[in-house]
C-alpha cells in the first residue's frame, strides 16, 4: 500500500470514528431531552437580574447561562416561563429538561433533583427610604411584617428565627407575609402593607434601582448566604453529565466568570 493511499485510508477511519461519536452523542441527547435538539429550561422570568423579559427577549444571568451551556452541548436554548413553586414539580412531569432560576441548592429539593452549583450569593434586606425601621440584620427584623416570594427558603428561616430567637428573647415575633412573585412584594413594601422585603442581592439591587429611591436595602451584609444550582430530574444521569461537562467546558473557555462578573456574583470552585 503506498503512503498516499495509506493516508487516505487512515482519513476515511478518523471521519468515521468521528461521526459515530456525533452520532452517539445525538443519539443521547435525543433520549434525555424532552425535544432533540433543544434545552427545555423552566425558570420564572419575572425575577431580574436572574430573568425577566425585555419586550419579547428573555434576559438576565440565567437565560445568558442557559445560552453558553448549550452551545457548548450543540443545542438550543428555549425558556419556559413558569411560577417558582412550580419549577422541580415541572422536572417529575417533563415539562423542562432543567431549572435554572436563581434557585439555592437545598437537601428538600435534592431528595428529588440533582444540582450542579453554579454561582453563591445570599439575601439582602430591603426598607422603604422614608421607614422609621431600618434592620441591618436579620435579628433586628423581630417585630416586623416582612414579605417574600413564596418557595424560597428564608420562609422557613425567619419562621425559625422568629421562634428560635425573637420570642425566645422576649421579642416581638415576625410575621411573615408570602406573595407569588417577588415584584408583587415590593409592590406590597411600596404599598406599606409589609415593613420590609428579604430578596436574594442580585435582585434587590435592581429592584432599588428601579424604584427610582423609594426602596432602599438597610442590610450591612449579605444574609443566609447559599449555593445556587442547576436542577435536573433525579436519575436523569445523561443530561446531568451533559451539564456537568458544558459548565466545565465555560469554566476553561472563561466565559462564566466573565459573567459571573458582569452580574456581580461569587463563582464556586467546582
Amino acid at each position: 500500500m503506498s503512503i498516499t493511499t495509506h493516508s487516505f485510508v487512515k482519513t476515511l477511519a478518523s471521519l468515521a470514528l468521528t461521526s459515530s461519536v456525533l452520532l452517539a452523542a445525538t443519539s443521547t441527547q435525543a433520549e434525555t431531552l424532552i425535544s432533540e435538539g433543544t434545552l427545555t429550561v423552566g425558570m420564572e422570568i419575572a425575577y431580574p437580574p436572574f430573568e425577566s423579559y425585555d419586550g419579547d427577549k428573555v434576559v438576565g444571568f440565567d437565560p445568558e447561562l442557559a445560552t453558553l451551556l448549550s452551545e457548548q452541548m450543540g443545542v438550543t436554548p428555549k425558556f419556559v416561563d413558569s411560577k417558582f413553586t412550580n419549577l422541580i414539580l415541572g422536572l417529575s412531569s417533563d415539562k423542562f429538561d432543567t431549572v435554572i432560576s436563581g434557585m439555592y441548592i437545598l437537601p428538600k429539593r435534592l431528595e428529588r433533583t440533582d444540582a450542579i452549583a453554579y454561582a453563591r450569593t445570599g439575601a439582602h434586606i430591603m426598607t422603604l427610604k422614608d421607614s422609621e425601621q431600618k434592620p441591618a440584620t436579620e435579628k433586628e427584623l423581630c417585630g416586623l411584617s416582612v414579605g417574600l416570594q413564596q418557595g424560597t427558603s428564608w420562609v422557613k428561616d425567619l419562621e425559625a428565627l422568629s421562634t428560635d430567637y425573637c420570642l425566645a428573647n422576649d421579642k416581638a415575633a415576625i410575621t411573615v407575609r408570602q406573595y407569588p412573585t417577588a415584584p408583587e412584594v415590593s409592590q406590597a413594601l411600596l404599598s406599606r402593607n409589609i415593613d420590609a422585603q428579604v430578596e436574594i442581592a442580585g435582585a434587590a439591587k435592581m429592584f432599588s434601582e428601579r424604584s427610582r429611591g423609594r426602596i432602599v436595602i438597610s442590610s450591612l451584609d449579605l444574609i443566609y448566604p447559599q449555593t445556587l444550582g442547576i436542577f435536573v430530574d433525579k436519575g436523569n444521569d445523561a443530561l446531568f453529565n451533559q451539564l456537568q461537562s458544558a459548565m466545565d467546558a465555560i469554566k476553561a473557555n472563561g466565559s462564566y466568570l466573565a459573567l459571573i462578573e458582569k452580574y456581580e456574583l461569587t463563582p464556586v470552585s467546582e
